[in-house]
């Protein structure tokens, strides 16, 4: 093989190399950033964003402060966590979907919040949410009922704040309407239960004893003593505070687990009263 026949093959195999060589230099094109659409399904529900109103409207009635800790289940593209973390709350995301979670961080980091919001990927009913003072969520009536006795659960007095979907036959505490003209145009209303202490049973009161039935917030029952026996009428919990009325006494206190004390109203005379379950 002569010399030019030898150089006119090596021109010709760098020449087949080049693209090959060409494409490997460049670089690779930038993968397109994760952007949600409006009713993309999720593991239990489909995503549909909370307006910005009613978000501050749910952190509103929850009375969120700095001293706070916000989980939000299911919380999607995070606006409700940076929202509480811009409160000054630690706030916490709890999410299946994985896009939306690094959406989420995305986002966080944007609003400079990253010290005060965080985000994590998993199922709401394998997450461990004991440590929040305020639950925030948007989801369907039937996974809040099997959210409902592990939510009964936590610390009496924790705020739940529910967008829209309610608990079934626990009645919320407080509701609160964002009107269109406010910023919200679906989804408007916020739903706000606050966990109560568990005071079934039957305690001992002074000399007397005190039966109580309760049912969620609800409670009624009979107090007795040696020589009559009274009713309870308008007894009610909200978290750790107790009242009640037995005949013309108005009775209310707070529950520490097994024991009740405060305050009892009658004819105009007021003294210390309290309680230990048995």
């Amino acid at each position: 093989m002569n010399a030019s026949r030898c150089l006119r093959l090596l021109i010709t195999g760098i020449a087949l190399l080049l693209p090959a060589t060409h494409a490997l230099t460049q670089p690779a094109a930038k993968e397109k950033e994760f952007a949600p659409s409006v009713g993309q399904q999720g593991k239990d529900v489909v995503w549909v964003p909370t307006s910005q109103a009613l978000v501050d409207k749910m952190l509103d009635i929850a009375k969120v402060t700095p001293n706070d800790v916000v989980i939000d289940l299911g919380s999607g593209d995070g606006r409700t966590v940076i929202t509480a973390a811009k409160r000054g709350a630690r706030a916490t995301g709890i999410e299946y979907n994985p896009d939306m979670v690094e959406l989420s961080k995305r986002n966080a980091a944007k609003d400079g919040v990253t010290d005060k919001a965080t985000f994590m990927k998993a199922d709401l009913f394998e997450s461990d949410f004991s440590r929040a003072t305020v639950i925030t969520m948007f989801l369907l009536p039937d996974i809040n009922l099997k959210l409902r006795p592990k939510i009964l659960d936590l610390k009496p007095g924790t705020r739940i704040v529910s967008n829209t979907f309610t608990m079934g036959e626990w009645k919320d505490d407080e509701t609160a309407t964002v009107e269109d003209s406010a910023g919200c145009s679906y989804y408007c209303t916020a739903h706000l239960w606050i966990v109560p202490a568990k005071v079934s049973g039957n305690w001992r009161l002074g000399d007397g004893d005190l039966a109580l039935k309760q049912e969620f917030q609800m409670i009624q029952g009979t107090l007795k003593s040696s020589t009559n026996s009274q009713s309870i009428s308008n007894g009610r919990l909200r978290g750790d505070t107790i009242t009640f009325n037995a005949g013309s006494a108005a009775y209310s206190g707070h529950v520490s687990g097994n024991t009740m004390e405060g305050t009892v109203t009658n004819a105009g005379n007021t003294s210390k009263w309290s309680a230990t379950r048995h």
